[in-house]
């Protein structure tokens, strides 16, 4: 019989793992389930995952385990995975585990079976910002230009508030997908998130004003010592006035108010960081704006554990493999 459990013996699950990954939480997976995936979270012991389905045609599925599994024994819990997967028709799992390079031969045992290297569908690297010690230190980790405009901000008249106003937060957003040629989530993306983990108090909305005008804002998460910084965005008025900056710094200051010791910021290219430092003078394309500026707050360049493909049905894997290649490819 399959350990499957409801979303509420999940959150009980998960007592036992304060620092197991936000995307492994029940609100993660509700959030996803509000916006066409379907969720299922399998326990056996001490060790479970909560795993999200993509319906595909013809009654098939991708199945996801999002940072995860969560707990030590992974080899018990793989056939229940699996019943799972079989049970809705997933054509493949693909599994990206919580934790960075190098990868440990204890990992790869893990995953007797599956496919190493495949396409993530989180960033691959990023930059992760240490909230130890006090503001002081913090600043002080900092680059100089980066302290520099944290301070012009405030000395320009830039407010940070928490907020739970979404309109204004979606008009920045939507002005930032235009100028930088992103999609976007649709404004009940960001509304469902906001009352699914706000409540919680696992995330806030933060914007940065002038003059009562919303410059920037964005929306950060936290549990157990981590927290990250998943979406962002700012207007083309008033960036004289570095509201980024100072938006940035005062999520850290909320993550290390609630006992964060890390501070993601999510995403940067996916290059070695002697080809970043390299190139983010000369290059502003994808995420390469990005980390010039998340560059400056002084964390550490780190890339994940990677993402591990089990195919159930083998022959339509490299379909899938080329449609993701392409995909990475064009952006």
């Amino acid at each position: 019989m399959m350990s499957i459990v409801t979303a509420s013996e999940w959150d009980h699950f998960l007592q036992d793992y304060p620092d197991a990954h936000l995307l492994q939480t029940s609100a993660w997976g509700e959030l996803k389930q509000s916006f066409g995936w379907q969720v299922e979270r399998v326990c056996v012991g001490k060790t479970g995952a909560q795993i999200l389905f993509r319906p595909l045609p013809l009654g098939l599925s991708f199945a996801y385990i999002a940072k995860g599994p969560v707990g030590p024994d992974w080899s018990s819990l793989w056939p229940e995975i699996h019943r799972a997967c079989r049970r809705r028709r997933a054509v493949m799992l693909k599994v990206e585990p919580d934790g960075w390079e190098p990868v440990s031969q204890d990992v790869i045992e893990k995953f007797r079976g599956f496919i190493q290297g495949a396409e993530p569908i989180q960033p691959r690297r990023t930059i992760v910002v240490s909230l130890e010690g006090d503001e002081e230190q913090l600043l002080a980790r900092m680059k100089q230009k980066t302290r520099y405009n944290i301070r012009l901000a405030e000395k320009k008249d830039v407010q940070v508030k928490f907020s739970d106003d979404l309109d204004s937060f979606y008009r920045l957003m939507e002005e930032t997908g235009r100028r930088d040629g992103f999609g976007v989530h649709s404004q009940d993306y960001f509304r469902r998130a906001y009352d699914l983990f706000h409540p919680q108090g696992m995330c806030e909305l933060l914007l940065a004003e002038y003059q009562g005008q919303p410059l920037a804002g964005l929306m950060v998460f936290a549990r157990g010592k981590r927290a990250w910084y998943f979406y962002g965005a700012s207007s083309d008025a008033e960036r004289s006035r570095m509201p980024a900056y100072l938006l940035q710094w005062e999520a850290m200051r909320w993550a290390k108010a609630r006992g964060c010791e890390e501070y993601d910021l999510w995403g940067v290219p996916d290059e070695a960081e002697e080809t970043l430092e390299a190139g983010f003078s000369q290059r502003s394309d994808g995420l390469w704006g990005v980390y010039r500026f998340k560059r400056g707050f002084g964390g550490r360049l780190l890339r994940s554990a990677g993402a591990w493909d089990l195919p159930y049905l083998l022959p339509v894997y490299p379909l899938y493999r080329w449609w993701s290649h392409r995909r990475h490819e064009s952006g």
